[in-house]
């Protein structure tokens, strides 16, 4: 009974630990407040229990316990569904909104965090229960950097270039370089944006990446971190000074422009270069045969 408590404990504390160091709350991660980190920390340790649970259950053998696994499963996709309620009610009343890809790929993180956490309470408690305590120091930490490592996806950077991009009109049209952004008709708009507005280009470094800037949802993710740490003087009354990202249509590259309330055009760039690649915009387009002979 001890040995199978010290089992137990070792998985825990491996699991939830790697659940609270997961758990990241800063512009692009959700939760950001107490109460959501709370919850989720709560669940995290639930799944780290399940996992730790399982190794002395199998041992005893108690293999009714371990169909505990199965209905864990359940639970975790209703985490899912309810991040993704919670998000879709918060962007009713938000001016520049996530967009529905962005809160879909927020709620799958969450609901595969835990899985990780279980598998990292699994293996902690497996490799105590064969060799003793002490390894728990070396494979705990061990399963926390392999989770950390799969929880990382590409970022925007890694797929494209961003270059600066000069903001200027064509008549009533505003561009940034050739890429035509909307029409703004007002004198006023038209000397604010070209006294405070920013623009940058984002030029796609192969056609996966092009697949991956036209989809909607990618765009909009770009929008959202960008005003999120930079700010934006949009108002409903004011949708002149909308951010918007459009597509040069011959060349495949966006333009992207911005009123920011901190107008640091170097700190921009970095920032739409830390944008992560949602997984449903992200092409593939140069695996496949017909893929690859189309880009030759």
């Amino acid at each position: 009974m001890d040995k199978y408590l010290i089992v137990i404990i070792c998985g825990i504390v491996a699991g939830f630990l790697a659940r609270w160091i997961m758990l990241r709350s800063d512009y692009r991660h959700y939760p950001t407040h107490p109460h959501g980190q709370l919850v989720h920390l709560a669940i995290g340790f639930i799944a780290a229990s399940l996992g730790a649970v399982a190794v002395p259950a199998i041992m005893k053998p108690d293999f009714v316990a371990v169909t505990f696994l199965v209905l864990a499963a359940q639970q975790f996709r209703d985490v899912r569904n309810m991040e993704r309620e919670n998000l879709s009610k918060l962007e009713e009343t938000k001016l520049i909104r996530r967009g529905t890809d962005y809160i879909e790929g927020i709620a799958r993180v969450f609901e595969a965090r835990n899985y990780l956490v279980i598998l990292t309470a699994l293996i902690t408690s497996l490799v105590v229960h064969r060799w003793g305590w002490p390894y728990a120091f070396v494979t705990g930490p061990l399963c926390i950097f392999l989770s950390t490592r799969l929880m990382s996806g590409k970022q925007l950077g890694d797929v494209v270039d961003v270059v600066p991009g000069r903001v200027h009109f064509q008549g009533s049209l505003l561009m940034v370089e050739d890429v035509v952004i909307m029409n703004v008709a007002l004198p006023q708009i038209k000397e604010k944006i070209l006294k405070e507005g920013m623009g940058v280009i984002i030029k796609p470094k192969n056609d996966d990446a092009r697949l991956t800037l036209d989809a909607p949802g990618q765009r909009q993710a770009i929008i959202h971190d960008v005003v999120s740490i930079l700010g934006s003087k949009v108002d409903t009354a004011e949708p002149d000074l909308m951010p918007l990202a459009r597509k040069q249509l011959d060349k495949g590259y966006l333009g992207l422009f911005i009123v920011a309330n901190e107008p640091d055009l170097d700190y921009l760039m970095e920032i739409i270069r830390k944008v992560p690649v949602l997984e449903s915009a992200r092409g593939t387009a140069l695996k496949s045969f017909y893929g690859r002979k189309a880009a030759d």
